[in-house]
């Protein structure tokens, strides 16, 4: 098993979610980065569970301890570790689904691939509790980007059936994403809001969960980072999104629904404009060639529902070999998407930074 992501800046997480905490080492970070903890505590804050009807009751501060790399405020240049203590497991509620396998969890091929000894509460190192140690490191990277202006924001931009507006490829606003930052529910169609969160409600009162659609913005990038091919700029935002416990889709400016288009309404075409070259759209998402044209970076990042639902199920009992039922307990996220919003940004933010320490 490896833990290790990044090719110019090398980002390790570790942990369980019911171990004695998760962390992560990120190695190669510059010296001379003067770190606002208040700003990682926010970032930390906006994934935090238990905070509304919305997500998990699991009650997690996230608060973290800074164990190396920094000195008076300073980054060293030496590996920056992050330990995040886990303080609120109920590893009981676990103790009947060793042998069950929960549908649509990597119960099943972790038990394959790991011969058994994975630790299977709360999904041990596959849990999603792993993510508030991407979005520290998230919270690092934004830091650096932010000396370039760099900005990076999110919305939801689905939850089920129910959608917002989206964004303008072309104008993406800096101060758009920093409301987008700040809000508790994240949409830029507030009439939008008071139906998804009551999708949400719906869902949990049905015993179930429900999916949907987080879209993306970074604004101010320069033309020019980003490779061909395997080291494209897409290659690299969708290997770390799909890492992201849950993604199941990944798609940059308009998607899937390009290939519906003709070429004549697909291109992107350019304009100078206060000695800048700008393109009229931005269907390609400010990527061609997999290298940054200088335009926003738009991608949509799409989130199964949450596979643990406190209905009946069809399963194995793996070691009985046989058919058997289960009703998942414990506390999980009717919908993941909101808390999802600043993971998305986090390993977008790490990949962006990969990317620019290339150059």
């Amino acid at each position: 098993m490896s833990g290790i992501w990044g090719k110019n800046i090398k980002f390790s997480i570790f942990g369980e979610s019911h171990g004695k905490g998760i962390g992560i080492v990120i190695d190669g970070i510059k010296p001379g980065l003067k770190l606002d903890e208040e700003y990682i505590k926010f970032e930390m804050s906006r994934r935090a569970p238990g905070k509304n009807s919305f997500s998990t009751p699991r009650n997690e501060a996230d608060s973290f301890q800074i164990l190396s790399g920094i000195f008076n405020e300073y980054t060293t240049g030496a590996p920056l570790c992050a330990f995040i203590e886990n303080t609120n497991q109920h590893s009981k509620d676990y103790g009947k689904l060793k042998d069950l396998m929960r549908p649509s969890h990597a119960d099943y091929p972790g038990f394959i691939k790991y011969e058994g000894f994975n630790d299977y509460r709360g999904g041990g190192h596959f849990s999603g509790r792993l993510t508030a140690a991407l979005v520290f490191a998230g919270a690092v990277c934004k830091q650096i980007l932010s000396k370039d202006n760099i900005k990076i924001g999110s919305h939801i931009l689905s939850i089920g059936n129910v959608k917002d507006s989206y964004f303008d490829k072309v104008n993406v606003q800096f101060e758009t994403l920093d409301l987008l930052n700040k809000s508790e529910f994240p949409v830029l169609d507030e009439n939008i809001s008071e139906m998804m969160k009551s999708e949400i409600l719906k869902a949990k009162e049905d015993l179930d969960s429900i999916g949907g659609i987080v879209e993306t913005a970074v604004i101010n990038l320069n033309a020019g980072l980003g490779s061909p091919f395997f080291d494209s700029v897409e290659s690299n935002l969708a290997h770390i999104l799909f890492s992201v416990p849950a993604v199941k889709g990944v798609e940059f400016g308009e998607g899937f629904d390009i290939s519906k288009m003709r070429g004549s309404e697909a291109n992107d075409e350019y304009y100078i404009e206060d000695g800048k070259v700008k393109t009229y759209t931005n269907n390609n998402g400010g990527i061609l060639g997999g290298i940054t044209n200088g335009m926003p970076i738009i991608l949509r990042t799409a989130f199964k529902p949450t596979p643990s639902i406190s209905q009946n199920q069809r399963t194995i009992d793996i070691s009985r070999m046989e058919d058997a039922e289960l009703e998942v307990k414990g506390r999980h996220d009717p919908c993941i998407v909101l808390r999802a919003v600043p993971v998305v940004e986090a390993v977008t933010a790490m990949a962006i930074v990969d990317l620019l320490y290339e150059k």
